[in-house]
């Protein structure tokens, strides 16, 4: 007898984002994105994408409303995965994803209605985990991270924080395979940023490469030469993520090993205070910048 494929429901939305979080799941490699969206990903369970506007074929308002049926009829059961910031000035008018009887629904009221019945929700990149980009200073439109508007609204909701500018496509799949496998993580799976220890546990800067030139105290002075590039306004002293192992492209290269520093990208503090670029942290930024609670 063939085994029965359970069906796991997903959302996902987008607001204050460049859809490079799409783009690079899109890019994912193993499994593909057809894997992803078609077999199971893992046996018996699959993942059934009833919503995301960049992919999907079908636009304007009859999408939206199976957007909402499904939040209706599979009510705590689906997936909702959040991607972009969500501005939330003069009552969140500065981003909207589609009109309901002529009616604008925005990005806040999508987050809040779909996360108040959703089983888990995720963040989908630096954007939605911590306010990004979008979120920089001055931030006119007041974006804020999906953490930020749910504790605003009063919905305590299993959160899990998958950062990135972009993130791996690995972090993204690994975190929804943990999920259909072992349920919504405990406490101690994930740190004090709500994200995966299984891919943020460690510094980027204990498993550098470079780290030796660090150790010795050889330091590149401009882009392209060898030894450390902290001198450089490398953030990778501060910065958890597993790119060393696991490189970008397929296991190609990232960005130490292309011969630019790390910009601390997963971080809650990127970028406003992890810039500029190419300017050395201070040793009192190295501590200022560190997550407690490790």
């Amino acid at each position: 007898m063939p085994q029965e494929v359970l069906e796991c429901p997903a959302i996902w939305i987008a607001g204050a984002s460049c859809s490079g979080c799409s783009v690079s799941l899109l890019n994912s490699v193993s499994p593909t994105i057809k894997n992803i969206l078609i077999d199971p990903v893992i046996p018996g369970k699959h993942v059934n994408l009833r919503f995301h506007a960049t992919i999907m074929a079908g636009q304007g308002e009859p999408v939206l409303r199976v957007m909402l049926e499904t939040a209706e009829v599979k009510r705590g059961e689906y997936l909702l995965l959040v991607e972009g910031a969500i501005p939330t000035a003069d009552d969140g008018l500065y981003c909207t994803i589609g009109e309901l009887e002529g009616k604008h629904l925005t990005m806040k009221e999508a987050v809040l209605e779909l996360a108040e019945g959703a089983m888990a929700v995720i963040s989908v990149g630096t954007c939605a985990s911590f306010g990004g980009i979008p979120s920089g200073s001055p931030n006119p439109s007041g974006a804020k991270s999906v953490r930020e508007v749910l504790e605003e609204g009063g919905l305590s909701k299993p959160l899990i924080n998958v950062p990135g500018c972009p993130p791996h496509p690995d972090w993204l799949v690994g975190t929804i395979a943990m999920l259909l496998i072992k349920g919504i993580p405990s406490p101690d799976e994930l740190d004090a940023a709500l994200r995966p220890k299984a891919f943020f546990g460690k510094l980027i800067h204990d498993n550098c490469p470079r780290r030796a030139y660090f150790d010795t105290g050889q330091f590149a002075r401009h882009p392209g030469e060898p030894g450390c590039l902290y001198e450089l306004g490398c953030k990778g002293p501060v910065t958890y993520a597993d790119c060393p192992l696991r490189m970008w492209n397929n296991g190609v290269n990232w960005c130490i090993g292309a011969g630019s520093p790390c910009i601390g990208c997963v971080e809650p503090t990127f970028p406003d205070k992890l810039q500029p670029i190419f300017k050395k942290l201070d040793e009192s930024a190295l501590e200022r910048f560190k997550i407690s609670a490790r």
